[in-house]
């Protein structure tokens, strides 16, 4: 198990508390309470164009921990790159994997200073497993990759997560670029899961998203299908392809699903 004081990085910046952080925002609208006053009302701001937002946020994390169960029940992956991971709220990647498969490594890598101030909280492990943390931006995806190779087998399938983290790279041909590159470093057999906000579904949705990115708070661009779709071009895309996040693999208990403006899929790379 992961030593939790042990957190790979450079040293910790300071928190900026006057300008709100999309990672603190999510955090509010998922219910957690690591966040600050002006993160509150950046995400009332939003809420009040858009009211959907909360139900794009919790749709979003029931996709990641769908994708996360088929990948360790029906793929048999073991370990997991999460990338952009936010602030711990509940059934986090460790926890949906190493619930189905306890002996399961995990390595976040995010760059909020906010999110390394609650590393120890993320770095929760069961015995049999190993769960760490990278400082590092998704902008340098070779840094990512050595320090993420300390912990995982680099040899052996790993799932790379981004979920809801391309959508800050404003230019997606950089984007797709940083995709690749990290799946270069990978081997056969290992799975890419992307779900971001898409365009062509809710004009609300749009609205609010064009005018947070106004704000002064790190923007975060919503793209047109066919460009998340892109993100796994080279790979075999699992049934049933790239979607509106509630219409992957829903649970048959769960109510009808409806089309929100948050698209995302799995794929294997041969």
């Amino acid at each position: 198990m992961t030593d939790p004081t042990a957190v790979s990085g450079p040293a910790r910046q300071k928190i900026d508390t006057s300008v709100p952080h999309s990672a603190r925002i999510w955090n509010y609208w998922l219910g957690g309470k690591d966040n600050y006053p002006v993160d509150e009302q950046a995400g009332d701001a939003y809420s009040a164009v858009f009211p959907g937002i909360t139900t794009v946020a919790r749709s979003s994390r029931a996709f990641l921990g769908r994708t996360i169960t088929h990948l360790v029940t029906e793929a048999g992956i073991r370990q997991f790159l999460d990338i952009g991971t936010g602030l711990p709220t509940v059934d986090n990647t460790h926890e949906v994997a190493q619930r189905i498969a306890p002996e399961a490594k995990i390595v976040y890598a995010d760059h909020d200073p906010l999110v390394l101030a609650h590393a120890r909280a993320l770095l929760t492990s069961t015995p049999e497993g190993t769960t760490a943390y990278i400082d590092a931006d998704l902008t340098d995806p070779d840094h990512i990759l050595s320090v993420a190779a300390k912990t995982l087998d680099l040899t052996r399938p790993t799932a790379l997560i981004l979920s809801n983290i391309l959508g800050h790279i404003a230019d997606h041909d950089r984007a797709r670029a940083i995709v690749a590159r990290l799946m270069d470093g990978l081997p056969s057999g290992s799975h890419l899961s992307v779900n971001d906000g898409s365009r062509g579904v809710d004009a609300d949705y749009e609205q609010a998203q064009d005018a947070y990115n106004e704000t002064g708070a790190i923007p975060y661009f919503l793209r047109p299908v066919d460009q998340i779709a892109a993100f796994f071009d080279g790979l075999e895309l699992l049934d049933p392809g790239v979607v509106s996040v509630p219409f992957w693999r829903p649970d048959p208990a769960s109510p009808a699903p409806q089309p929100i403006g948050e698209h995302g899929g799995l794929a294997r790379k041969p």
